[in-house]
């Protein structure tokens, strides 16, 4: 059997490639980000043109960087952005987000805390569509292609998204107007996220449900993501009502029946998962 040497050992080691992946993937994201605002503030565009093209490069840019990363540290072909049912991730993902999105705010519709003021124009989806797909492939690579992925090489599919979705819960409590039940409710999505990853082994799938679930929240139904600034949408709605079937100022993912919605996304897909015996074991029963 071949001793492996110090170096070799320290490399190996899980938290190692996190590190390393992690600090190389923010670095392209901060360094791409800065690149696209330089060129792009030379063009006559708009912002709005502007802030689309700079989504788009930033994007292609952490996908690239991801799978050039790990053929090179894994020496392995990268299946995770496998193009091979692409168009099914996209679609089925983005059919999830959307349907549990909408049931999310017809919860608070039916309770008489959501109204449509007027409809805006479709250019005004615009901002919300780049913001979200970009943030969708960020925290999609970070957290589902990085973290939960390594560790569940090691630590298998059930600790590993229990650790991942707390992670990803905890991150958001960072956000504004942070609370309790959005804490949850982003931890059930991380769940749910992760799930959508173990059944496919593609990040398309998560990534699709991701920008969908945020997509529809603000960009259709013009609702508050994640306690961030409200950004222009195609339904220009007032919301408000109790805190816990509104979201408040976090946004219907602060809600109950996020929660709940998420939960039963979780569930599905893990049971689908289970049944194609597709869970990763720990090495230790391995």
């Amino acid at each position: 059997m071949e001793t492996l040497t110090l170096k070799q050992k320290t490399f190996n080691s899980p938290i190692t490639k996190i590190f390393l992946a992690l600090l190389t993937f923010m670095a392209v994201v901060i360094i791409s980000q800065q690149i696209a605002v330089k060129l792009l503030s030379l063009t006559p565009l708009e912002k709005d043109y502007r802030n689309l093209l700079k989504g788009l490069f930033v994007s292609a840019l952490c996908i690239f960087s991801y799978v050039l990363f790990f053929k090179k540290y894994d020496k392995r072909t990268i299946t995770e952005f496998s193009t091979k049912g692409l168009a099914k991730n996209l679609i089925i993902g983005t059919l999830i987000g959307f349907t549990l999105q909408s049931l999310t705010i017809l919860v608070i519709y039916l309770n008489g805390s959501y109204s449509v003021a007027n409809i805006n124009p479709i250019s005004f989806i615009l901002i919300p569509f780049t913001i979200m797909f970009t943030v969708a492939i960020i925290e999609e690579i970070l957290v589902r292609g990085i973290i939960f992925r390594i560790v569940e090489e090691k630590l298998g599919s059930y600790i590993s998204l229990t650790l991942s979705s707390v992670l990803f819960g905890v991150f958001h409590l960072a956000n504004p107007h942070g609370t309790l039940i959005s804490g949850i409710c982003i931890t059930m999505a991380g769940f749910m996220l992760g799930a959508a990853f173990i059944y496919s082994r593609n990040l398309w799938f998560p990534i699709a449900l991701h920008f969908a679930w945020n997509f529809t929240q603000s960009g259709i139904y013009g609702a508050i993501t994640s306690g961030n600034e409200k950004t222009n949408s195609l339904l220009n709605a007032k919301i408000q009502g109790p805190e816990f079937i509104t979201g408040g100022e976090f946004g219907p993912e602060g809600s109950i029946q996020a929660i709940l919605f998420c939960a039963v996304g979780a569930i599905v897909l893990l049971a689908l998962s289970r049944n194609q015996n597709k869970i990763i074991k720990p090495y230790w029963k391995k």
